[in-house]
């Protein structure tokens, strides 16, 4: 196994390396540009090493984090804050920093962080992409209905009915808006449906969209954006220390699916009123909610 610290730069990264079988370890500079560094990952993998890399989270590395993962290669991706927090050094140097990266990950000290993997990434690109050309869109709107009401039409949404659209026409500078509007729509409306697709291939965001007012949009970009649960292990931990204000003891709580079994709102509040009055009833119970 090779461990190598990458102090990650645009242009070029400062690595640190140490291979654990022989013991041999270096330091160099590897150029971006030049091809230099896609060269040295390349050769490794020619060469049958299984390599570990570490680097803090940072921009500008997609190429660097594809290029890793197209050769099989590890990357852990390290917290900016922690690390310097672990600097024993106030010393800062593209070479200090790599030795740091590289002893945080022999010493299984390394604060490791959860990042989306590329697809991940792609459909938030997708999604804020679209969100981006309606934000232009509703602007372009706006400058519409601004100039309509300068006129003395105040139609609110009609006015990009047909009737509205002809009255439209008519004004100073309205036909130029309105031809951007034109080719924003279509784009809209393919991003949208790509968009829809994607959803649809996900059970996590068809199961969030049977929630009342949960739509494929809002689905899809709270999945990608949680990614994985295991990110609020240590919130989870915190939580479950923190005094709710209450004694804990003899408390039992339940967790009902019931829109997975086609209830309605309706028939689920009052099955829920039923099993509170139930519950209440028992023996032993003080106190249902």
């Amino acid at each position: 196994m090779m461990i190598i610290g990458v102090d990650y730069h645009p242009s070029f990264q400062a690595i640190a390396f140490l291979i654990e079988e022989t013991g041999e370890c270096g330091e160099e500079e590897l150029n971006h540009s030049d091809g230099q560094a896609e060269k040295f990952y390349r050769e490794l993998k020619q060469r049958g090493i299984c390599v570990r890399v570490g680097m803090e989270a940072t921009g500008y590395s997609r190429w660097f984090e594809r290029l890793l993962a197209e050769l099989g290669f590890e990357l852990w991706i390290g917290d900016p804050a922690e690390i310097k927090t672990r600097r024993v050094k106030k010393q800062k140097t593209d070479r200090k920093d790599a030795q740091l990266l590289l002893r945080l990950m022999r010493e299984n000290n390394f604060p490791q962080i959860w990042v989306p993997g590329p697809e991940n990434r792609d459909l938030r690109q997708l999604l804020w992409h679209r969100h981006r050309l309606v934000q232009m869109r509703t602007r372009i709107m706006n400058q519409l209905q601004a100039l309509a009401m300068n006129e003395g039409y105040r139609w609110k949404k009609k006015l990009f009915s047909e009737q509205g659209r002809a009255q439209l026409e008519k004004l100073t500078l309205a036909p130029w808006l309105l031809e951007l509007l034109d080719r924003l729509n279509p784009t809209i409306e393919e991003l949208t449906a790509a968009v829809e697709q994607e959803a649809r291939k996900r059970p996590d965001v068809l199961r969030l969209m049977t929630h009342p007012g949960v739509g494929p949009l809002t689905a899809l970009a709270y999945v990608m954006i949680i990614g994985t649960p295991k990110r609020f292990l240590r919130g989870l931990h915190r939580a479950q220390t923190i005094d709710p204000g209450f004694r804990m003891k003899n408390v039992a709580a339940i967790a009902l699916d019931l829109n997975g079994a086609g209830y309605d709102n309706q028939r689920t509040e009052a099955l829920q009123r039923q099993l509170l009055q139930r519950i209440a009833a028992l023996p032993g119970v003080n106190a249902t909610a």
